[in-house]
């Protein structure tokens, strides 16, 4: 693993965004030195903001990785109305913004101090955390299935190479709850057009109101994509994965500093090796994990 750097994020950054009813604001994390650096685009969980996931942003920034975290309009700091016309959309507003940061690569580069010229636009990755993995999976080609059954438009993005799903809905239709079927209808998605490199992530007690099934629903993304290669299972991990969000996070029921730690490690390695293919992080971090005599999680790979 590298050694770590010094951090410098910066908040609240704007990028203009006409006919979205507010401008787009970021946070930027990026270690101090370094060049050629990858980016990591970073969609927060439903209702949550750029200021959150500080444990994924600075492990990840702190070894090498530009991390960029939009606020969407679900974030309680925008306080959409419950009747506003963009409620519907805001699973497509959420991919709109993912594509208008990486239009905005160069102007969130020279706002950060220290960070132009220093950027690496042909190694993108994106990741995000259960809202924020739905909106990751359709920017790496995911579709929503359509009244008719057929998947959907075509929402992925080109420009991200490989992804993170931490908590990524399973299978849609008759999988979802009556909750799901009435409240986030977008969940109905197909995962065969994911072709894109991804790790999922799930945990082994994490229990869904959106589903009639159990935590396995979670395994779904890897089991349905062609693209998902590696299957990262938490163990005794709810849904927020021992605290990925942050240590004052009060929806976190599962704290554990030990599964924080097995999720930062293992998906920075996975980044690390999925944007740069001769690196050795991801085939260190599995033989680290197997030869743990109480692992925290298990690692399920596709031959």
């Amino acid at each position: 693993m590298p050694a770590l750097h010094p951090v410098v994020s910066v908040a609240p950054l704007v990028l203009p965004a006409p006919g979205r009813g507010v401008d787009l604001q970021l946070r930027v994390s990026a270690p101090v030195r370094g060049d050629r650096l990858p980016v990591v685009v970073f969609s927060h969980g439903f209702a949550s903001s750029c200021d959150a996931y500080a444990p994924l942003a600075q492990y990840w920034a702190a070894r090498g990785l530009v991390v960029i975290q939009p606020t969407f309009l679900d974030s309680r700091t925008v306080a959409l109305a419950e009747h506003d016309p963009r409620a519907p959309e805001v699973w497509r507003i959420r991919v709109e913004d993912v594509k208008r940061t990486l239009d905005g690569l160069e102007t969130l580069e020279q706002a950060v101090p220290g960070l132009a010229g220093r950027i690496d636009r042909g190694r993108i990755a994106a990741a995000g955390h259960s809202f924020g993995a739905h909106t990751t999976s359709l920017l790496l080609g995911a579709r929503m299935v359509g009244p008719d059954g057929r998947p959907g438009e075509d929402l992925s993005d080109p420009r991200i190479c490989a992804g993170v799903l931490l908590c990524a809905a399973g299978r849609g239709g008759a999988d979802l709850s009556a909750f799901a079927r009435e409240h986030t209808p977008y969940l109905d998605q197909s995962y065969a057009e994911m072709t894109t490199r991804v790790l999922v992530v799930a945990g082994d007690a994490d229990r869904s109101p959106l589903t009639v099934r159990g935590p396995d629903w979670f395994a779904d993304p890897f089991i349905l994509s062609p693209g998902a290669d590696w299957l990262l299972t938490v163990f005794a991990g709810e849904h927020m994965l021992g605290g990925i969000s942050g240590d004052r996070v009060t929806e976190t029921t599962d704290e554990s500093p030990e599964r924080v730690e097995a999720v930062q490690r293992l998906t920075y390695a996975y980044l690390r090796s999925a944007l740069q293919p001769d690196d050795p992080a991801w085939d260190e971090a599995r033989r680290q994990l197997a030869a743990d005599p109480s692992p925290p999680a298990r690692l399920d790979g596709k031959a």
